[in-house]
């Protein structure tokens, strides 16, 4: 059974944060020899930011551009190197145990590009693998991925292009990568597919990937994560 916890509109710092609340809640769980199932889905779309993984070097002086764009910019500890979040894009992050599933990082990663590659096909987009991470239709984009793990706990997840506006891709190379493009679901349907009408395909061809089920996680357990996540947030300000 994996909870999922549709967060909206949220800033990723915000989400971020409910990330690790979520994954210190596995890692205690572990420590105390608890068997409480804590595998969450996360879905969001996330004001304009640009994220950078931890072998992204990129110079000061294209940080100030891209933020003078009107984007953040947040350096992570994900794998990949830089890529863009924003409205109508669909992210996913998945706070799960591999235990729970099957102990392979590599494993993991495919079966993430495998929800989207089966996603795009009930659309009639023939979407593929390619020798870098993520998920293409032809040379062009359509999913980014980019994952941590600690002790088969996993962080940060998929981002797909639903319905967002590309321009913001322009002033960068996508995941690091050059001559290559980036498109959205819209763009290869011609229909708009909203983050709406995306989720709820999304979420089946998760379930039917990773061979779970999926339940709303509940107020008193989201609750208690908000709660942990703006009390850090207030004494950080403080």
């Amino acid at each position: 059974m994996v909870k999922v916890w549709k967060l909206g509109l949220m800033s990723y710092d915000t989400a971020h944060k409910i990330q690790l609340a979520i994954a210190r809640k596995h890692l205690d769980a572990m420590v105390k020899g608890i068997q409480t199932n804590y595998d969450t889905l996360l879905l969001v779309e996330h004001k304009p930011v640009y994220t950078v993984g931890i072998r992204d070097e990129t110079p000061t002086s294209e940080i100030e551009h891209l933020q003078e764009l009107g984007a953040e910019f947040r350096k992570t500890n994900r794998g990949g190197l830089i890529t863009f979040h924003g409205p109508g894009q669909l992210v996913a992050y998945p706070v799960i145990n591999l235990k729970h599933f099957k102990t392979s990082v590599k494993w993991y990663v495919n079966s993430l590009e495998e929800t989207v590659i089966r996603m795009c096909d009930e659309l009639g987009v023939k979407a593929q693998r390619s020798p870098h991470t993520g998920v293409w239709v032809e040379d062009n984009k359509i999913a980014a991925i980019g994952i941590h793990a600690s002790r088969y706990v996993t962080t940060h997840g998929i981002a797909l292009n639903c319905d967002n506006d590309l321009t913001w891709f322009d002033y960068i190379d996508p995941c690091g990568i050059e001559d290559k493009g980036v498109t959205s679901l819209s763009r290869e349907t011609g229909v708009h597919c909203t983050i709406d009408k995306m989720a709820p395909l999304f979420l089946r061809n998760f379930e039917k990937v990773f061979g779970c089920e999926s339940d709303e996680l509940d107020a008193k357990m989201k609750e208690d994560i908000l709660s942990t996540v703006y009390t850090k947030l207030l004494v950080q300000n403080a």
